[in-house]
Order: C-alpha cells, then structure tokens, then sequence
C-alpha cells in the first residue's frame, strides 16, 4: 500500500518508490530532472514527504529520469502501477498487439 498525503495524493509515496527502485540518492534525482545542486535534496526531500507538490512539468521530468509514466504518480493502486510501468516499457508492436488482445 502506498503511503499518501496528507491532502490524499499518492504522489509523494510513488516518486519515493520509483527513485528508491532504481537505487539513486534525492540529490542525484533532483538533479537529473534539472534542479540546482545546492536545493535538489531538499526539495526532493519536500516532494517526497508531501510537504509540497511538484508541478506537472516536474513530475514530467522525474518521470523521464525515472522511465515511469507520469500517470504512474497519480494511481493510487498497487496493480494499476505496476500495469502502467509494463506498459511504459513496451514498444509501439507491443502495445498494438496488446490491444488487440484486449479487444
């Protein structure tokens, strides 16, 4: 179960799944997705604990960093991330053939 915010968001818990998943530091994260070395950790920290909320071009930049989709942040079930990630990793063929399968 993912941990929310106090407002309810599942944000802040996925972003600390996904950096904890590929094994990289706050700092390291924040600065891959374009923050100032001297705040990329704090600020990390903040989006991590719910203190704040990043905005959707931040999220779009983690999400790069991190090869998640940006709809990963927003699910607050556990299949539905992991669906969205497999699906994320697929190539255009996979993804047509799919859907076919679904329909």
């Amino acid at each position: 179960m993912i941990k929310l915010s106090p407002d309810g968001s599942p944000v802040a818990g996925r972003l600390k799944e996904a950096r904890n998943n590929l094994g990289i530091s706050q700092k390291k994260l924040g600065e891959l997705a374009g923050l100032d070395p001297n705040s990329a950790s704090a600020r990390m920290n903040q989006y991590e604990t719910g203190k704040h909320s990043p905005d959707f071009r931040m999220l779009q930049m983690l999400a790069e960093v991190l090869n998640v989709p940006v709809a990963f942040f927003y699910t607050t079930d556990g299949d539905v991330a992991r669906l969205l990630i497999k699906l994320h990793l697929m190539d255009k063929n996979q993804k047509e053939e799919l859907l076919k399968k679904l329909n």
